[in-house]
């Protein structure tokens, strides 16, 4: 599907962000281990949804309950003899199936389509082949379909290259305490990416009754003997990501926007990043436990952003760049090229479309602002959602057609809705 989008005089009104992907995908995941939970207020995105499907294929009962659903698990797990399950375009729900299969089935299959076929999964293959399972994927990267063909892991020290992808390390940190007996987590290779997203998996599992001890950057120590004892109520906060292309559009153009949502600060966002990233380059904004409000345009500037622990932002801050005063330089962000997209190179080619100043390195995107752009480019997301969002607040800003516009169902199937509720078109 191709969206158009033209050039917009005005944002105005008000829109209810939604629920973090991230926090409903572990939610599912952490409730499917043990224990009775009540998840409120969910994502409804694709992803989330294979979440759900997932803990359904491990044995939990899903019942709807006002807001949200339950999620139960029969104190005596059944292991199947075969389990065959779609983790459709979900990196994180593939990730977090692999070390769980053990403990509900004797062999499985995880197929994947899209964006998923091709992303490299090596790394935690490798760490559950150590353990003892008998694993493999398709490949050198060892993506989808991915086939376990039985096998348990050893207690003990578990050790997995968290460079690429800190779910690889999440992921063996919700499976550790079914095993029952002590775990060290030991992080090899180069320094841990995306860390809080770990320290997100950390929280979820800890509201589940599950203990996980760090012991330096490089470790992480999970007792045996521990029971999930389910989640309680858990209300999933809202996404910080996604409002950060409301964020974005409001101080690029005039506007008088407000973001409504469940913002739970204690429960950690890499991507909440984006409120001390745009207050750096400028931009005012009034902050509530239940909203964000912002007036625009903004003269914003460029500077310095480290994107290691954030690199979803990469493409929305990229765009936004575009329109700041001096040069603006996107540091650490190599991961950022195995994701939905290769989101260095990949984004750097689309927004050449338009004319934009914009170059990149291995481990890096410069971004120089320039006038007049070129109006009304055909952009490619490449199936990714980050993409095409990003691609739709410059549209709002020069104008822009944007193939694919679906995609952004994976993590906001509502966003195109979102967006034209606050646009007035010149």
């Amino acid at each position: 599907m191709f969206l158009h989008v033209p050039p917009t005089r005005e944002l105005r009104g008000t829109i209810f962000l939604p629920a973090s992907k991230s926090y409903s995908i572990r939610a599912f995941f952490v409730a499917a281990c043990g224990g009775s939970s009540r998840v409120l207020g969910a994502s409804d995105c694709d992803d989330a949804r294979v979440a759900m499907k997932a803990a359904k294929s491990f044995g939990a009962e899903l019942t709807p309950v006002q807001g949200g659903v339950r999620v139960a698990m029969p104190a005596s797990r059944k292991i199947k003899a075969k389990l065959v399950l779609d983790a459709g375009e979900s990196g994180t729900s593939l990730r977090f199936l692999l070390p769980l299969l053990p403990h509900y089935a004797a062999t499985a299959t995880v197929k994947g389509g899209g964006t998923l076929v091709g992303r490299p999964n090596f790394h935690l293959c490798a760490a559950l082949r150590a353990g003892g399972l008998k694993i493999k994927g398709a490949g050198p990267n060892e993506s989808v379909p991915i086939s376990f063909f039985g096998g348990t892991m050893a207690p003990g020290r578990v050790s997995v290259d968290g460079s690429l992808s800190s779910q690889f390390v999440s992921a063996l940190m919700i499976a550790a305490p079914l095993g029952g007996e002590d775990t060290r987590l030991v992080m090899d290779g180069r320094e841990l990416v995306s860390r809080d997203y770990v320290t997100m998996t950390r929280q979820v599992l800890a509201r589940a009754g599950i203990r996980v001890e760090p012991r330096g950057k490089r470790e992480f120590f999970i007792p045996g003997g521990q029971v999930f004892k389910g989640l309680g109520t858990f209300r999933v906060p809202s996404d910080y990501g996604l409002a950060a292309y409301f964020m974005a559009a409001a101080a690029l153009l005039p506007s008088d926007i407000t973001l409504k949502g469940h913002f739970d600060d204690r429960l950690i966002q890499s991507d909440a990043a984006i409120l001390g990233f745009l207050r750096r380059m400028g931009l005012r904004m009034e902050r509530s436990p239940r909203s964000i409000r912002i007036k625009g345009p903004q003269a914003l500037n460029g500077g310095v952003f480290s994107l290691k622990d954030c690199p979803d932002l990469l493409p929305v801050m990229a765009v936004t760049a575009m329109f700041a005063r001096g040069e603006t330089r996107f540091t650490d962000i190599a991961h950022a090229r195995v994701k939905e997209s290769d989101r260095i190179s990949d984004l750097r080619a689309e927004l050449l479309k338009t004319g934009a100043d914009i170059r990149e390195k291995a481990d890096e995107l410069i971004v120089r602002p320039r006038p007049g752009y070129r109006q009304g480019a055909v952009l490619d997301p490449h199936h990714d959602h980050r993409l095409a969002m990003a691609f739709a607040v410059l549209g709002l800003k020069i104008g822009a057609r944007i193939k694919d516009m679906e995609c952004t169902s994976k993590s906001y199937p509502g966003f195109v809705k979102a967006l034209n509720s606050l646009s007035r078109h010149v």
